[in-house]
């Protein structure tokens, strides 16, 4: 599962703001502020459907291959981006 500093890093790769991914995920905003935070452990549900918003932008946090913790941009769709600005 993904973890905070995987989540913000995701999201500046993406150049998205916390409003962009809480959108895209479909899940409330202070969810993800917190969750960012550490201060909150986020339902299952909660982090796949961030894990899928960001996967669906094209970043992935699967690095089972590399070593330790860390996220990638595997490619762009310009239309999820637009939907969410």
């Amino acid at each position: 599962m993904i973890t905070p500093a995987q989540c913000r890093a995701a999201r500046a790769l993406l150049d998205w703001s916390r409003e962009q991914l809480a959108t895209a995920a479909r899940i409330g905003l202070r969810t993800l502020v917190d969750f960012e935070r550490g201060a909150r452990d986020p339902h299952h549900a909660t982090l796949e459907a961030i894990e899928r918003a960001l996967g669906e932008a094209g970043v992935t946090t699967d690095l089972s291959k590399g070593n330790g913790l860390g996220v990638r941009l595997i490619g762009v769709d310009p239309a999820l981006q637009e939907h969410v600005e």
